[in-house]
């Protein structure tokens, strides 16, 4: 049983972590297209909108980090898993 448990603690992590992700890089085109001269926004959508999450986003990149370095503890994510994740968080 503390296998499932842990299992369904990554899935968690990992949710909340690409949830955040996804979030953000949506929010980052919706602004990148309505600076664009001409651009029309899709129907239903604003640039300021984005989708409800469907695990707890992440407060701060710090947060993230975390989370991502526990991950790589667990052997969930390999060396250079980790570094892209975390070029991209500190990126951001």
């Amino acid at each position: 049983m503390p296998g499932l448990l842990r299992g369904v603690a990554r899935t968690a992590v990992i949710a909340g972590t690409a949830t955040g992700v996804r979030n953000r890089v949506t929010k980052r085109q919706s602004e990148r297209w309505a600076e664009q001269e001409g651009y029309e926004q899709p129907v239903g959508l604003t640039a300021t909108e984005a989708p409800a999450p469907t695990a707890p986003a992440q407060d701060s990149a710090i947060d993230q980090l975390r989370e991502l370095g526990q991950l790589r503890e667990q052997g969930i994510l390999t060396e250079e898993e980790f570094a892209a994740q975390k070029a991209k968080i500190l990126a951001s």
